[in-house]
């Protein structure tokens, strides 16, 4: 199992300057945080921060390739995803989000970037995914076909059909 202990950053312990992270992220991690988009996957997330008076400027690069659902056959495939975010992170009375720009509670002082890493990735990822031509399960896909086949027809068959409509059917190829 995955800690998430290890994404939690305290801010107050930063001197002045830059800070490095790397993180390589895998099926554990994916299964830890819970999210529904991403059943898992292997992604690199090299993280920058940078300590600035009154202000951290974090830079986040994940890539790598993420396990989803295909949207024809319901299969898990690998999904290649890259996405490069920045963000500003300030001190405040409580923890907020607006825009790009997080604030944490001064009390803290610790940032926990295990949830804002699933969610680039997850942004990161095309709204339509589906296998490579003749990737996808053919059962399914055979199954797919006919019914929606079977609809269509059974649509037809029981409502008449416009004159209108009926004469451009005649100029078909």
């Amino acid at each position: 199992m995955c800690s998430l202990e290890s994404f939690k950053i305290d801010l107050k312990a930063l001197k002045e300057g830059e800070k490095a992270l790397e993180y390589m992220l895998d099926d554990s991690y994916f299964k830890a945080i819970g999210g529904t988009e991403v059943n898992g996957g292997a992604v690199h997330v090299s993280v920058s921060i940078r300590k600035a008076s009154g202000f951290f400027e974090l830079l986040l690069h994940c890539r790598g390739t993420v396990t989803v659902p295909c949207d024809l056959c319901l299969d898990d495939m690998g999904q290649p995803i890259e996405t490069n975010k920045r963000l500003v992170v300030k001190y405040g009375t409580e923890d907020s989000e607006e825009d790009e720009v997080l604030t944490v509670s001064e009390d803290e002082g610790i940032l926990d970037l295990s949830w804002l890493i699933y969610e680039f990735i997850a942004l990161a990822i095309p709204i339509r995914h589906v296998h490579a031509p003749g990737k996808c399960n053919a059962a399914m896909i055979s199954a797919l076909e006919e019914h929606s086949t079977d609809r269509s027809s059974d649509e037809e068959s029981t409502q008449s059909i416009d004159p209108r409509w009926a004469k451009l059917k005649d100029l078909k190829i």
